[in-house]
């Protein structure tokens, strides 16, 4: 009791003496401080297990080690039992449960998604799983924001705002780039930039970027400064580059939804376990830059260091041969797809965020290698392997400016601005007309589910139709008198009356305007039939439950009717759908979800 009175006490000061914007700006500096703790926790707890683990060895007459073999199946099942015995329920797909939640769930997030993502992923990552931490941490900022703002009973509005607060910290924390914290929620999250939501998902931001650097200082960020400036003349070279890195983020969607479909087959998780393990095991035993999020080999890279690539891997002796670190190359970027899928696959948590990164990294350098090596002007392998990972980040994330603004962030430098941009433009052009939605919101699109920028297509996709449907008409019955029908008329307060046949087939409708005469004329109560009395539907009056909200929407704009029949498939009456009902209900929507 002495804590609810607490609460209700503080609830009471900060109703009298704060409005609620400021209120909320407060809180966003909380949830950024949390999203940015978790992120420090997270990055420490990985590094530091990977680190203890990669000490120890079993070598093999091939060379390699022999332990990287077993270490990711660990991993996957130590992350199965947390999930089973701890968890007791299901973690949710990361970001797109968050994009679900601000959709469908009144911004709900349960609150063991605090630390649910956040510890699985931890022990995912650090055993050697082929996934990111950055998803991850981004549904656990979502989380924190979404339990603070319904702890203090904000609005549905600000609770939404606290949510992308969190996920901006938590992106801002990962990788000491604030700025990009708050593109990745506008254009991952789809929210709309006001005056009040900029302030707030930039105190978060700033906030959550701050603790991580006083606990990690730029450990947060690649190491990497750019030597190199962008010349005109590259234009054709990066154009290149974009083309071939949109291909690239085809390739990781496609590989990376089939691959996770095809274990979706296997009901029991250890089965899925066992293969998946196995599959993971050998790739990595023979790539270790496959282990775990792989950043340090990308990192090599870009200092021109191409021989980490061959480091405890049986191909050490091939590190010399240009050609070979080529075909090496292109072998990690045509795996990390798959590694990544089969991680997620067979029970491990981790996110996409981060593998796109890598993808792009090892593309960039890729095509600026091989251009060298056929003797064509020479290009930076380390700034093409950094725009590489803005083009690649574009191309799966459909986040054009986040990818721009974090690589140009993370590499403290804005010299390769001109090419950035270029290069994610061509990405996103080039992957548009083979996959309309980022691959955290592809599958919420195709399930009608997801929130966009576009108010109207929003209101008609997420608007619960059947929920407007009013079904307390008095209907009658093929082959009646006028006598059931003043009956009807008598139980009714509605002027229309649905006629059925005796499978509840709709025929057609009485629309009382029509017989209000001849309801006063007792002598034609048993003479006037049905039939006689009923106007058959003309084509455009009947709706279907199957039909789209878009579709119900034209039917409504083409007639001068204020009510549509819905139906079932097979012609049975459900009920009538009124015009001023949909249309308040599309009011309603595009007010709930308008920013202040």
């Amino acid at each position: 009791m002495k804590g609810n009175e607490i609460y209700k006490k503080i609830q009471i000061w900060r109703l009298r003496h704060m409005s609620e914007r400021t209120f909320v700006w407060i809180l966003s500096v909380l949830v950024g401080l949390c999203a940015g703790l978790a992120a420090v926790v997270l990055k420490r707890s990985v590094h530091f297990v990977n680190h203890i683990l990669l000490q120890y060895g079993i070598p093999t007459f091939v060379g390699g080690n022999l332990l990287i073999l077993i270490y990711p199946a660990i991993g996957i099942l130590l992350t199965i039992l947390f999930v089973k015995l701890v968890i007791k329920g299901p973690i949710g797909h990361g970001l797109p449960a968050v994009l679900l939640a601000i959709s469908r769930k009144k911004n709900y997030l349960h609150p063991r998604n605090m630390y649910s993502s956040l510890v699985a992923s931890i022990i995912t990552v650090a055993f050697g799983g082929s996934v990111g931490l950055e998803a991850p941490i981004a549904s656990t900022g979502s989380a924190i924001g979404s339990n603070i703002g319904r702890f203090f009973r904000l609005s549905q509005q600000n609770v939404k705002m606290l949510i992308g607060c969190g996920a901006a910290g938590a992106i801002a924390g990962i990788f000491n780039a604030p700025v990009a914290g708050v593109l990745f929620v506008v254009e991952v999250f789809l929210f709309d930039l006001s005056h009040t939501s900029a302030i707030s998902l930039l105190l978060s931001s700033v906030s959550a970027s701050a603790l991580a650097y006083f606990f990690m200082g730029t450990d947060a960020r690649f190491a990497f400064t750019v030597m190199e400036g962008f010349e005109i003349s590259q234009i054709p070279f990066y154009i290149i580059l974009g083309i071939f890195c949109a291909f690239a983020s085809i390739y990781f969607l496609r590989v990376t939804e089939s691959i996770e479909g095809w274990f979706a087959r296997f009901k029991s998780p250890w089965t899925r376990l066992c293969i998946g393990g196995l599959m993971l095991g050998i790739m990595i035993f023979l790539f270790p830059p496959l282990f775990g999020e792989g950043y340090s080999s990308l990192t090599s890279l870009l200092h021109s260091d191409s021989s980490s690539l061959f480091e405890h891997s049986i191909f050490s002796s091939l590190s010399s041969n240009t050609w070979c670190v080529l075909g090496m190359i292109l072998l990690l970027v045509l795996l990390k797809a798959v590694a990544t899928a089969t991680t997620i696959g067979c029970g491990g948590v981790g996110g996409t965020f981060g593998p796109s990164l890598i993808l792009g990294g090892l593309s960039g350098y890729f095509v600026a290698m091989l251009l060298n090596q056929l003797g064509l002007p020479q290009q930076s392998e380390a700034n093409f392997a950094l725009v590489g990972m803005a083009a690649v980040m574009t191309g799966v994330m459909h986040a054009p400016f986040m990818a721009v603004l974090l690589i140009a962030e993370i590499t403290g430098g804005y010299d390769l601005m001109a090419p950035l941009l270029l290069t994610s433009a061509v990405s996103y052009v080039v992957v548009s007309p083979f996959e309309n939605h980022s691959i955290y919101a592809k599958k919420l699109a195709e399930q009608g589910n997801l929130l966009t920028h576009d108010k109207d297509q929003s209101a008609w996709q997420l608007i619960n139709m059947r929920k407007l449907i009013e079904t307390n008409f008095g209907t009658v019955r093929q082959g009646g008198k006028l006598r059931d029908l003043v009956e009807a008329i008598q139980n009714s307060s509605r002027n229309i009356f649905p006629v059925l046949d005796e499978q509840d087939r709709f025929l057609g409708y009485i629309n009382l305007d029509d017989v209000r005469k001849i309801i006063f004329c007792p002598e034609l109560y048993d003479t006037t039939t049905i039939e006689e009395l009923m106007q058959r539907c003309q084509e455009g009056d009947t709706v279907c439950l199957s039909d789209s909200p878009q579709d119900v929407v034209e039917k409504f704009r083409n007639s001068d009717r204020y009510n549509l029949v819905v139906l079932d498939d097979d012609g049975s009456y459900v009920g009538f759908l009124s015009r001023a009902n949909l249309f308040s209900a599309y009011r309603r929507f595009v007010r709930d979800v308008s920013e202040e």
